[in-house]
This record gives structure tokens, C-alpha cells and sequence, in this order.
């Protein structure tokens, strides 16, 4: 098959376009910097002429509240005349466990509206929700710090690496559409201050972590099941402490 991977030159997406790749398929990375272009709509019917499948795993590239919503929105727009002109017949697309509880982000909010267009859309979808990536949880620490404290709720917190949600997108673009929501996740499940204070420990970066169940998670209140899948979800292989010990931290 062709499939098409929007924002298939990023961590996610790269990755799916290997493994795609690998099963003899022709995956084409779609990105601003090779050529196609979902906001100006650049590109878009030319790489999509002929393929059957589109992956979109492409992110904002602001978490502001207003940024984050036209670009959902106006990619959402292009890419779905473009699917329907090209006669696509599957759209996949990487979104995130918890999403409706976290309504009182605006990025959030913006993934929400993303999701509604895919499923109101003529072409049929899957939607893959994953948990956060193991190689978010640096980042987590540092929108998370005060000072030299990092303060986290102790909510629940079932990680995944990247690797595992690659796999699973790739999986989901050669099955067949779902019409709805696949959940995905890590295998081991936390309390959200224990894997941000191993990642600390392993960088021998001295913040403390502090777990206050009065701290938000990137701005917003959570309770202790917000951000973890519902029973069914499928699981990634790969355990944190394995990859904290075997995946290089990335270059500063």
C-alpha cells in the first residue's frame, strides 16, 4: 500500500515510516521539510494522490491555546478534502489517553476538536490514543519545576515508549478502519512523581520531587485517574527502567 505519514519526519512519525517500511509498504514521510505542508495545504494532493492510508501524527508547533486550536483545525480542514479528492479510504491518528478530562488546557482542548473533525469526517478512521511518552517525562520535570523543586500530583501514570507507539500506529494504518478509539499505554503503572524523579536521578540533576496532590500537571487540576486508559487498553512491551538504562537522553 502507499501510505502517507503526516509529520512522518518526527519522533513518532520517523519511526512509523521505518516500520511501514520494513513490512514492504510504500510510507512516505510528509512534512514541512519535505515538501508538504498541512496549514498552507502545500504539497497535499500531490503526495497524496494514490494512497490509500494517512497517518497523521503531526503535533502543534505551539501549545499556546489559540495557536494550538487553528492548527488543529485548519490541518484538519486540508487534510480531509485532500483525503476525499485522492479517494483515501483510512485515516489514522495519534491522539491522547485522557484528552476529554483534560479540558481546561487549551491544547487539549484543541486535540478534542481534532478528534470530533476525524470522526464527522467522510473517511473512515482510527483514532490511537496513547499515554505520555517515556521521552516526555524530562520535559515533564521541567514545566513542572519551582525553583529547584519539581512538585507533581501523585496521580496514576502508565507511561510509554515511543518505539511501542510507533508500533502500534503502524499496526493500526494496516488493519482495517475501527470507526473509533484504540487505547494504548506502558506496562508498568507509577504515580506520576516516581518516573520524573528516576529520570533525575539517572541525570544526577539535583531538583528534588516533591509529590503534592495540590500541584496541577501542565496547568491543570488532575484527579487520580486522568491521565491512565480504561481496562482494554493494549500495551507496550517496553518497561521504563529498561529504557532509562538503554535509551540516550537527547542532545541538549
Amino acid at each position: 500500500m502507499k501510505i502517507v505519514v503526516i509529520g512522518g519526519t518526527g519522533l513518532i512519525g520517523s519511526k512509523v515510516v521505518e516500520k511501514l517500511k520494513q513490512k514492504g509498504h510504500a510510507a512516505i514521510a510528509a512534512a514541512p521539510n519535505t515538501g508538504v505542508n498541512t496549514i498552507t495545504g502545500e504539497g497535499l494532493a500531490e503526495v497524496l494522490a494514490g494512497a490509500q492510508v494517512v497517518v497523521d501524527v503531526a503535533n502543534s508547533p505551539s501549545f499556546e491555546d489559540q495557536a494550538a486550536m487553528e492548527f488543529f483545525q485548519t490541518a484538519g480542514r486540508n487534510l480531509t478534502a485532500a483525503e476525499v479528492a485522492a479517494g483515501v479510504r483510512h485515516h489514522v491518528a495519534l491522539s491522547v489517553v485522557g484528552t476529554e478530562r483534560l479540558q481546561a488546557s487549551g491544547y487539549f482542548r484543541a486535540k478534542l476538536t481534532q478528534e470530533n473533525h476525524i470522526k464527522s469526517s467522510p473517511i473512515p478512521y482510527t483514532l490511537v490514543r496513547a499515554t505520555q511518552f517515556f521521552e516526555f517525562v524530562r520535559a515533564i520535570a521541567q514545566f513542572s519545576t519551582d525553583g529547584n523543586t519539581v512538585r507533581l500530583p501523585p496521580v496514576l501514570f502508565q507511561p510509554m515508549a515511543a518505539e511501542d507507539v510507533s508500533t502500534a500506529v503502524a499496526e493500526a494504518a494496516l488493519a482495517e478502519p475501527v470507526n473509533g478509539t484504540v487505547e494504548i499505554a506502558g506496562p508498568d503503572t507509577f504515580t506520576l512523581d516516581e518516573p520524573v524523579r528516576k529520570v533525575l536521578e539517572y541525570d544526577n540533576d539535583a531538583r528534588k520531587v516533591i509529590a503534592d496532590p495540590a500541584a496541577p500537571y501542565s496547568g491543570v487540576k488532575v484527579s487520580e485517574k486522568t491521565l491512565v486508559p480504561g481496562a482494554g487498553a493494549r500495551l507496550g512491551s517496553t518497561r521504563f527502567d529498561w529504557w532509562l538504562a538503554h535509551v540516550p537522553p537527547p542532545k541538549k
